[in-house]
């Protein structure tokens, strides 16, 4: 019986693979992106909650796609326990730490972030770090990992496509998001912002990622056989 149950363990551990959590990740994103910049109308601590996901959210996710290029060179094996354990409790870590920040700056439950929400120091470096810088990081070195692992690595070119195809849909996305927005709300009075295209241009580039992924794994997901895993 126990090793029944952890052959068991083992095949939904091989199932449930590093990209699959990043796929989880983006998919509360784009939840949360419903209600925080869908127009929807919502009591503003609503709002706040679900702001204070969105953000933390997009740090951990960031985290978990930067970890996948790290197994990609087996430090790890990819799918085992370990990979999946170690990877899990640091994105966790990170979404605790983060919505921690974002909910106490919205609710002021300590008032240490008070100062960012009046005055002239309206900003708060905690958040800015962890919202803006860390995910960027995390993504830059992203791309970096996977084109050495690709070129250098596997000595392969046609996984680049798909992976410089996602880069320039998420920069696409992203000039939208700062550069584009004012323009569009002004055109529209207000009815319109860059974070419609945004959106449209992460999801695609998440595609991208994945095509990426599976040209480079060549993965058979496994099917149920007789009530268990292949």
């Amino acid at each position: 019986m126990d090793s029944e149950l952890g052959n068991r363990l083992a095949n939904v551990f091989a199932w449930y693979s590093e990209m699959q959590m990043f796929l989880l990740g983006f998919i509360v994103i784009e939840i949360c992106e419903i209600f925080t910049v869908g127009g929807i109308p919502l009591d503003d601590n609503v709002r706040k909650g679900f702001s204070a996901v969105h953000i933390a959210a997009i740090t951990a996710t960031s985290w978990i796609l930067l970890m996948n290029a790290l197994v990609g060179f087996q430090l790890i094996d990819d799918g085992t326990p370990a990979s999946i354990g170690l990877i899990s409790a640091s994105a966790v870590a990170l979404f605790i730490g983060t919505g921690y920040i974002a909910l106490d700056t919205a609710f002021s439950w300590t008032g240490h972030f008070d100062s960012s929400l009046t005055g002239s120091n309206n900003r708060n470096i905690g958040l800015y770090v962890l919202y803006q810088l860390f995910p960027l990081v995390c993504l830059v070195l992203f791309f970096l990992l996977e084109t050495v692992l690709v070129l250098r690595v596997l000595g392969e070119f046609r996984p680049m496509l798909y992976l410089v195809g996602a880069g320039l849909l998420f920069a696409i996305g992203q000039i939208f998001q700062y550069v584009i927005s004012t323009h569009l709300c002004q055109a529209t009075s207000g009815k319109i912002n860059g974070a419609l295209f945004e959106t449209l241009f992460t999801l695609l580039s998440v595609m991208g990622v994945w095509g990426f992924w599976s040209s480079i794994t060549e993965d058979d997901w496994p099917l149920p056989v007789g009530g268990g895993y292949n």
